[in-house]
């Protein structure tokens, strides 16, 4: 028999230890890294990651419109000589001037340049072709118009606007991505309905 060397077992007993703390740290360091990819593929997604183009067109186009809405609300609140016109003009200018301000908040969030109140003028040319939009030559002629002469056009306007406001409310429904904004936009178009119903009623008793 060989006998065994007490010095070499007590060597190659330390170079086994060392070995299999070696091998911990490594399977230690896979872990971490492992854990590290899965952290980060699970991250929660960007802010905005819901929108579309669609959702901006209608943000972005919507609160021109809205301003013009109000523009004509403001000018009937003063000129109108129809009690009911007037409320109507109120109730108008109400329910957009917040609308305006959240769909503005909208595209901050989603880093898009919100319109600014002078663009609707400047950029007439293009606003003119969005759905129920007024020239100027008709909101000039609106300003010119007194009596029932202005409650008359006010009405005849005004459904004309809400029926535009409405079909891209729809649009927005059908191909819009963010939640939020398809709410507003299912919001506009039960509203502006209704309102269109009311304001043919009116025109029908003048």
């Amino acid at each position: 028999m060989h006998k065994i060397n007490p010095r070499g077992a007590v060597l190659a007993t330390g170079a086994l230890i060392l070995a299999l703390l070696a091998g911990g740290c490594g399977d230690h360091q896979t872990d971490h890294n492992t854990m590290g990819a899965t952290a980060t593929s699970t991250a929660a997604p960007k802010s905005g990651a819901t929108f579309n183009a669609i959702d901006v067109r209608f943000a972005t186009e919507m609160i021109p419109h809205h301003r013009q809405a109000i523009d004509m609300a403001t000018a009937a609140q003063s000129k109108a000589v129809t009690p009911e016109v007037k409320a109507l003009a109120d109730k108008i200018a109400k329910a957009q001037e917040p609308e305006i301000a959240t769909m503005s908040g909208w595209l901050t969030a989603w880093g898009e340049p919100v319109p600014s109140p002078g663009a609707m003028h400047h950029d007439m040319g293009d606003m003119a072709q969005m759905p129920g939009m007024m020239t100027d030559r008709e909101m000039q002629d609106l300003s010119k118009a007194a009596g029932k002469d202005f409650d008359t056009m006010f009405l005849q306007m005004m459904i004309k606007h809400h029926q535009g406001a409405v079909e891209m409310a729809k649009t927005e429904q059908a191909q819009g991505q963010d939640p939020a904004a398809r709410q507003l936009a299912a919001k506009i178009a039960a509203d502006q309905t209704a309102e269109i119903t009311e304001m043919q009623g009116l025109l029908a008793k003048m």
